[in-house]
């Protein structure tokens, strides 16, 4: 039994899980109504409130998988990338776990996790990589469990952070993302043609800036947009970034002639990319793997699934070793 702790950025998590891919437990405290009146997380908040909830989180989850602490053979935690403030509890709390009853520590990089969600039941096989979320938009091409190479990656702001700004231009509440995503569904995706950046590069890398930044300016031209156009903004924007997108994953899947695509990260929740990316890949005849909803965006499930590789192989962590808020896969 493996009890993993994920506290990167604003949410407190903990997950059992008996390996290789038996998941048992996965508990995900909130703290987005804190963070909702700044418009963002606020990093100093998100430790505190880590603090608050990790016990009540850890304790839910071994009641949730009915696994007694004496039970459990390893401690796992994110040690990085995200804010340094809120890794450093989770990092400590399981150290000090592993201490207590002499059992080993695995620290697990966040976008490993991500790496292995779309697998929670199941084999890693080799694929193309797709991570999209808040801090990161990544293509990695994944010959086997830690065999990575990042093969393209966002030069700008990731999707999910311009999901966010561009929320946050329109008013919308927070978080931005899920926001646009709802008016999205209400609005014409082709009344505004915003540049799809990139989009023939020649590489596999992204840029969101100037989608974001396009979105701006038409902004300031219209003045204040009524309910319809605010809605065929968030419309036509959310079109040129999914597409973006799924060309680049497709690409990457012919360029390494991979024939499995697997979708993570917090984005994997939008919608309108889950259906464009499903049926680009039928189209050619590639097999897709996304990450179910509530494991996309952050939690311990995922950093459970990492750690149950390294555990199985014996690759341990030093109690030493420190988190590094700018951790590279």
């Amino acid at each position: 039994m493996i009890l993993a702790l994920e506290s990167s950025c604003d949410e407190t998590a903990a997950a059992v899980l008996s390996p290789p891919s038996k998941l048992l437990s996965s508990i995900v405290s909130s703290q987005a109504k804190e963070h909702e009146p700044y418009g963002g997380v606020v990093p100093e908040l998100a430790s505190r409130n880590h603090l608050v909830l990790l016990r009540p989180t850890v304790e839910k989850a071994l009641s949730s998988a009915s696994v007694t602490f004496d039970e459990i053979e390893a401690f796992a935690a994110t040690s990085g990338p995200g804010l340094s403030s809120s890794l450093l509890i989770g990092n400590t709390a399981a150290k000090a776990l592993s201490i207590s009853i002499q059992k080993p520590f695995i620290a697990i990089n966040h976008m490993e996790g991500h790496l292995c969600s779309p697998f929670l039941d199941m084999e890693i096989k080799p694929h193309i990589g797709l991570i999209v979320s808040g801090g990161h938009t990544l293509l990695v091409k994944v010959k086997q469990f830690n065999d990575y190479q990042v093969i393209g990656n966002s030069l700008d702001d990731a999707a999910g952070e311009a999901f966010d700004k561009v929320g946050k231009m329109l008013g919308l509440s927070y978080p931005g993302g899920p926001e646009v995503e709802k008016e999205a569904t209400k609005g014409d995706s082709k009344r505004y043609n915003f540049p799809r950046s990139m989009l023939n590069s020649g590489d596999l890398n992204f840029s969101f800036s100037g989608i974001k930044t396009s979105v701006l300016y038409k902004l300031k031209e219209i003045g204040t947009p009524d309910k319809q156009t605010v809605s065929d903004l968030c419309a036509s924007f959310q079109s040129a970034v999914i597409e973006i997108l799924v060309k680049k994953a497709l690409n990457a899947a012919k360029l390494y002639n991979l024939p499995t695509i697997a979708l993570s990260g917090g984005v994997a929740c939008n919608g309108s990319l889950r259906n464009l990316i499903k049926k680009k890949a039928s189209e050619e005849g590639l097999e897709l793997l996304i990450v179910d909803k509530k494991y996309s965006t952050d939690n311990a499930a995922m950093i459970a699934r990492a750690a149950s590789e390294r555990f199985i192989r014996k690759q341990f962590s030093s109690l030493d070793s420190d988190v590094n808020p700018n951790l590279k896969i």
